[in-house]
């Protein structure tokens, strides 16, 4: 299934002429809330309702949504189930807020975070480590926690689906408690 997309520089364009932009982020509460693109709501990934998402819009779907995250490949995820819900007219934002605030676009800065990818890496990374450890002093089962996290990186790498991602995004430091910050309608 083929993703419309557009640069970052064309959607500025778009803005400065007038024209409606809806423009939803599916990172995380606290990946939105430490960046994102100015006039963006949250409507993170691991929650995404495409139904839900295109009844709250102000329009009957005839105005594109266009779709950001930190560089482009979860907002790729989120278009896809869009399409796959029976929305076509959703576009990708490439290279996301990081090519946005590249392009001149306008960001709204939070406290800082910790990025899912980096989290991702320090918890495969420890847990790869433990098991080696484990494996040297305990018993050499546990080396078995090694190739249980490389097999779950093959995994992801190939289909772009992270299950420790996924995991690390529902923990409690990954979360706002400002309602203010995420809004999944408008």
């Amino acid at each position: 299934m083929s993703v419309k997309t557009i640069t970052s520089g064309e959607l500025l364009a778009l803005r400065n002429e007038g024209k409606p932009v809806d423009l939803i982020d599916v990172r995380t509460p606290v990946e939105f809330r430490e960046i994102h693109a100015e006039g963006a709501r949250l409507v993170p990934l691991d929650r995404l309702d495409p139904q839900a998402v295109m009844r709250g819009r102000n329009d009957d779907g005839a105005e594109p949504l266009f779709v950001i995250c930190r560089s482009g490949g979860r907002a790729k995820q989120a278009c896809e189930k869009f399409v796959a819900t029976g929305f076509h007219n959703v576009i990708l934002v490439e290279g996301g807020t990081l090519a946005w605030e590249k392009a001149g676009g306008q960001v709204v800065r939070g406290k800082k975070a910790i990025s899912l990818e980096r989290q991702v890496r320090i918890a495969a990374g420890s847990l790869v480590l433990l098991g080696v450890v484990l494996a040297l002093t305990i018993h050499l089962w546990f080396v078995f926690l090694s190739a249980f996290i490389g097999a779950g990186l093959v995994f992801a790498g190939v289909t772009d689906t992270c299950g420790m991602g996924m995991l690390l995004a529902r923990m409690p430091w990954n979360q706002v408690r400002d309602e203010n910050s995420t809004c999944c309608s408008r």
